[in-house]
């Protein structure tokens, strides 16, 4: 029975109302759609139910596919809709098909809003132990890395698609439109290696910006710090922050609950160019700069939020991978030296990420490469910075000992 379940509510459908209430036209909806996904229909059943208190019937339905089932339920009185496909894939990978088929239903129906979700199924012959399929992230045309899954919670949010799954690896991870973002058992490599670097170069961090950052792990490091007054978290999608908040304890720790921290829902740029306050830091803890966050790694965006710190402050940001995005290192790297004095690049091993990642700090002034570990180590125990699985007074100076090829890059 191994094989995907992926279920879809949809609210105040925009379509022809006769797919709310024809039983005839939603079962040539299906059975188009079937074919069009390389499906199989073996047969197939619809109910038309009466009208209720002066409201037309909804349909109920099912299709019978060689590979499994398609199941569908109208509310023409509200104009929702469910929809439930599972395909097993007993003689071959039939993922794909199932997805093509929910995806060509549920536009037809055009709802105003779709939660959308998907589960994988076990191995009845292995009682499902270890045959957890694979889910990938596309690292480049030619490169792909991935970990077993299982429990995937999918949905549609009005910015992305978010995934939750379970992994033996690391237990609870996010993903945002196929891009491993977050997870219980490895964050700290990440979120120590942004936070703390800029942090303790920082001789007195106070007003922090993070803008993305959902998942609340970044805001946690850095609110460890005592010395800081305010965390400003702009997330563009709080679908995120609410997934986080029920599901990533691990990764958060509670921060929400911290009074320092400052929720800012909406657009983080548009909170940059109206804010009136300067900020010691600014991270951006975003998807990477070929996703839809792109305009955010612009020059013109790296201008905005450079007004916006104050005397001293440093910019914070990830690069992507030295060894698959090259030419991306390459050229963001030349984009930050061109509006800030000092540019520090840096990297770590992120193992959710598959690879060497780098990292910059960007300021007019600041060097966080001149802090020496004595310094730091004098930092950590003044400011009660403590519970670090990563960070320490001598990984601060080794995460700036570049290898030769992510030097040339950056210096070139």
């Amino acid at each position: 029975m191994q094989g995907l379940h992926l279920t879809a509510d949809l609210y105040q459908c925009s379509c022809d109302s006769a797919l709310m209430i024809c039983a005839d036209t939603i079962a040539q909806l299906c059975r188009s759609q079937t074919d069009a996904s390389g499906l199989t229909l073996v047969e197939d059943k619809w109910v038309k139910f009466p009208e209720w208190q002066g409201q037309p019937g909804g349909v109920t339905g099912a299709v019978l596919l060689a590979e499994s089932h398609l199941a569908i339920h109208t509310w023409p009185e509200t104009g929702n809709v469910t929809i439930d496909v599972y395909v097993c894939n007993f003689s071959g990978d039939n993922s794909a098909k199932a997805q093509a088929l929910m995806d060509g239903v549920v536009a037809a129906y055009a709802p105003q809003e779709a939660v959308r979700q998907q589960l994988w199924r076990g191995d009845i012959a292995t009682n499902g132990v270890g045959q957890y399929p694979w889910v990938m992230e596309q690292l480049t045309e030619n490169a792909a890395f991935g970990f077993r899954a299982h429990n995937v919670q999918r949905q549609h949010t009005p910015f992305q698609t978010l995934e939750m799954l379970d992994t033996p690896s690391f237990g609870r991870v996010m993903r945002l439109d196929d891009h491993f973002m977050t997870s219980e058992g490895e964050e700290f490599f990440y979120h120590e290696c942004m936070a703390h670097p800029a942090a303790m170069a920082h001789p007195d961090p106070q007003q922090v910006l993070v803008i993305g950052g959902g998942d609340g792990g970044l805001a946690e490091e850095l609110l460890k710090h005592n010395t800081v007054q305010r965390l400003v978290l702009a997330e563009l999608d709080e679908a995120v922050i609410e997934v986080s908040k029920a599901q990533l304890q691990r990764v958060h720790n509670g921060v929400w609950d911290d009074p320092r921290l400052q929720l800012q829902i909406g657009d983080g740029m548009a909170y940059v160019d109206s804010t009136t306050d300067r900020f010691d830091l600014i991270l951006l803890d975003l998807t990477d700069p070929h996703t839809p966050a792109g305009s955010l790694y612009s020059p013109e965006a790296l201008e905005r939020m450079r007004r916006v710190l104050n005397p001293g402050g440093a910019l914070v940001l990830h690069l992507g991978s030295p060894v698959f995005h090259a030419e991306q290192v390459r050229a963001l790297s030349q984009t930050l030296k061109a509006t800030f004095a000092q540019v520090a690049c840096y990297g770590t091993y992120v193992p959710l990420y598959g690879a060497y990642w780098g990292m910059a700090v960007c300021s007019d002034s600041l060097q966080p490469t001149t802090v020496s570990a004595a310094q730091i180590d004098e930092r950590l125990a003044a400011r009660g910075v403590t519970d670090l699985q990563y960070y320490n007074a001598d990984i601060h100076g080794a995460l700036f000992a570049l290898p030769n090829y992510y030097r040339k890059l950056v210096l070139a």
